[in-house]
């Protein structure tokens, strides 16, 4: 190794977050950054990582794609059938984080995770691409498979099945809403004096704001 891991470190210089001055609505605080995100062109800003855990509270993670916030969530599609769809219907505690590196940038959700309707499923899923489509078709997601030839077959297969037609949302395919009851925001700051601000939702449905240490 060419280089010292214990020596890579950016000294942040942002604009910091005031807990008395943001607003008090950690949604509409969430869309402000983002749309600061995507003016400032950050790669796939939408892209979060999701964390979930089995059945005997061993987590895995990985990254899916933010397509909606809705009804007090944040909204992603993926197969029920994948190692996330069956962790999630033992355990739909979840959550997730996105990291806006351009502006240094961090918001972090915890919560719990449920199903969207069919309808709201059917709805997304007749909105992608034709390829994209295809793809949810041909792949049987987390499982494995020979080879990426394979892939490929199955793929024609249902593009070749469906070409005079539309194509179905599969079975085992829709949408998700995490429903977070925290959500923090990290501003990365000199020194390492980090700004972090935690929103946690109460009993009447209100969220308190607390400065948490860097």
């Amino acid at each position: 190794m060419k280089y010292k891991l214990a020596d890579l470190r950016i000294n942040y210089d942002f604009e910091g977050l005031n807990e008395k001055k943001i607003d008090k609505d950690p949604f509409k605080l969430f869309d402000k950054w983002f749309k600061e995100s995507v003016d400032k062109k950050v790669f796939e800003p939408n892209g979060m990582t999701l964390a979930t855990v089995d059945a005997n509270g061993k987590p895995s993670a990985r990254i899916v794609l933010l397509k909606d916030i809705s009804k007090g969530g944040f909204v992603f599609f993926t197969h029920y059938t994948s190692r996330k769809g069956k962790e999630l219907q033992k355990n739909n505690n979840a959550a997730a984080v996105f990291w806006w590196n351009i502006l240094a940038r961090q918001v972090r959700l915890e919560g719990s995770v449920e199903k969207l309707s069919d309808q709201e499923s059917d709805l997304y899923f007749n909105s992608r691409p034709r390829g994209s489509r295809l793809g949810a078709l041909a792949s049987n997601q987390s499982n494995t498979i020979p080879d990426y030839a394979y892939l490929i077959e199955k793929f024609n297969q249902a593009a070749d099945k469906y070409q005079d037609s539309d194509i179905p949302r599969p079975e085992n395919w829709g949408g998700y809403r995490l429903v977070p009851n925290r959500i923090e925001f990290w501003q990365g700051k000199e020194n390492r004096l980090h700004d972090r601000i935690l929103f946690t939702k109460v009993e009447n449905g209100e969220w308190k704001i607390e400065r948490l240490a860097p």
